[in-house]
C-alpha cells in the first residue's frame, strides 16, 4: 500500500471507513483514531485531509447522498411514460428497502444529525432537492415532493417490517399520489 502523497486513494479510503464506522457504531462511535485504523492510514493523515471531525462527517455523508441520488437517476432516467415512471418509483422503493442495511442506518444517522444541527439540515435539503429533480422528469413539483416523502416512508416501513408489504401495495400508493397530481 502506498503512503503519503503517493497514496492518491487515501482520502477516499478515509471517507469510506467513516461511513462504515457510522453504519457499525453510529455517529457517536466515530473518532479520528477509529477511522484511521479502519482506513489503514496514519492518524496524522486525518487532519491533513480534513480540518476536523465535522468536515469529515459532512464529506462522508455527501458521498453517501451522491450514492442514493445515483440510484434515483438509474431508476428514473429510462421511463418513457407515466405508468413506467410509477413502476420505476415502486422499484426504487423496493431497491432501497431490500438493499443494504448499511444504507438504511446511514440514512437514519444523517437524519438524526440534521434534526440537531443546521449544517447537516442543509445537506439533507440539498439531497432532497437532487432527488426531486429526477422525480420532476415525470411528475409536477408538488407531486415530486409528495413522492419523495412516500419513498422515504415506505422504504423505512418495508425495511423495518417483520413482514414487508409487497410491490403491488407500493405501486398502488405511488399511483394514488400521481393520479391526483396538480397541474
Amino acid at each position: 500500500m502506498a503512503t503519503g502523497h503517493a497514496d492518491p486513494q487515501r482520502r477516499e479510503r478515509i471517507l469510506a471507513a467513516t461511513l462504515d464506522l457510522i453504519a457499525d457504531e453510529g455517529v457517536a462511535g466515530v473518532s479520528h483514531r477509529k477511522i484511521a485504523a479502519r482506513a489503514r492510514v496514519p492518524l496524522g493523515s486525518m487532519t491533513y485531509h480534513f480540518s476536523g471531525i465535522d468536515e469529515l462527517l459532512r464529506e462522508a455523508f455527501r458521498l453517501f447522498t451522491d450514492h442514493i441520488v445515483e440510484l434515483f437517476d438509474t431508476r428514473l432516467s429510462a421511463p418513457a411514460d407515466r405508468d413506467q415512471a410509477r413502476a420505476a418509483v415502486a422499484d426504487l422503493i423496493h431497491t432501497l428497502s431490500d438493499g443494504s442495511r448499511r444504507d438504511l442506518v446511514l440514512t437514519q444517522e444523517l437524519y438524526t444529525l440534521a434534526a440537531r444541527q443546521p449544517s447537516y439540515r442543509e445537506l439533507t435539503h440539498a439531497w432532497m432537492a437532487r432527488s426531486r429533480i429526477h422525480l420532476e422528469k415525470h411528475f409536477d413539483p408538488d407531486t415530486a415532493r409528495q413522492l419523495d416523502a412516500l419513498i422515504e416512508g415506505l422504504t423505512l416501513h418495508r425495511a423495518l417490517a417483520q413482514e414487508p408489504h409487497d410491490r403491488a401495495l407500493t405501486l398502488e400508493a405511488v399511483t394514488r399520489i400521481t393520479t391526483t397530481e396538480s397541474s
